[in-house]
């Protein structure tokens, strides 16, 4: 395969072998509105994002040829499986606080409705792979920088650190079949800036939805949370070098090599492994 993805890349889903905390702590990340729930919104996103991200792949693994990724393709529908059960669960804990979750997963269902309806089975890998390139960076500076989650609850650590871990060991996956398949780089830019702008509208959404659920909609809340997200050394901010080299001609996710940190982080999981 001539990508810049590592050689004998094993990717295998695991199992956490811990129960999310249950009734769970409302601001679970340092005693933070605003962060607990900027996490908890994403996690709103990945059933049914994850879901689509497997159909999409799925569609073209009859086109691969290559034994590699093949056998890649099927750890990238194990491990993101996997990822969506635990957060059918994670989401159902957030119900149980009052959290109205159904409202906000509708409108991503709908729109992936539609996306299937209309989209060419290209373009939605092209936006499957612009999403796995967001959710890559962000495994990235949550396993590389221990400090954005050092003050979580012990056991939604370890979820958002085990879910970083499997992002990051499958990140090329998408990629690699959409430029065996199909390989337009002006699509793949498309997909990446309308992906952005509804990653962000939906995470918005979901932190206002939940930060007016506890009684937490106030300036002073929202203004912390933004300099956490944008300001010097915010999290976002960490992202927008990896997030820019998706528009350049030459890129593939491996360009960011960070195996090294990714086998660091699987040792702490190694018991969890499917056999």
């Amino acid at each position: 395969m001539l990508s810049s993805t590592p050689d004998h890349l094993d990717i295998r889903p695991r199992r956490l072998n811990a129960a999310l905390p249950d009734p769970l702590p409302r601001w679970w990340l340092g005693n933070d509105p605003f962060r607990t729930h900027f996490f908890n919104a994403m996690s709103v996103l990945f059933p049914d994002g994850e879901q689509f991200f497997i159909d999409s792949v799925r569609h073209f693994r009859d086109r691969v040829t290559d034994p590699a990724l093949a056998q890649q393709i099927r750890g990238f529908i194990g491990q993101e499986a996997h990822h969506s059960r635990e957060h059918i669960e994670y989401n159902q804990r957030l119900r149980d606080l009052g959290y109205d979750i159904d409202a906000l997963e509708r409108p991503v269902r709908q729109r992936i409705r539609w996306i299937h309806k209309n989209f060419s089975p290209e373009r939605q890998l092209a936006a499957t792979v612009a999403l796995e390139h967001f959710t890559a960076i962000m495994a990235d500076t949550v396993l590389r920088h221990p400090h954005w989650l050092a003050d979580a609850d012990p056991e939604m650590r370890r979820l958002w650190r085990w879910h970083a871990l499997e992002e990051t060991e499958h990140k090329s996956v998408a990629f690699d079949v959409y430029m065996q398949v199909c390989g337009d780089r002006r699509m793949l830019r498309r997909a990446m800036r309308l992906s952005t702008f509804f990653f962000l509208r939906d995470v918005t959404i979901g932190t206002l939805s939940m930060l007016r659920r506890d009684g937490q909609l106030n300036l002073r809340t929202w203004w912390r949370g933004m300099r956490w997200l944008w300001g010097k050394g915010g999290f976002f901010r960490h992202l927008l070098g990896a997030y820019r080299d998706f528009f350049r001609r030459d890129f593939h996710p491996w360009k960011h090599d960070n195996s090294a940190l990714m086998h660091q982080v699987a040792s702490e999981y190694s018991d969890a492994l499917v056999r």
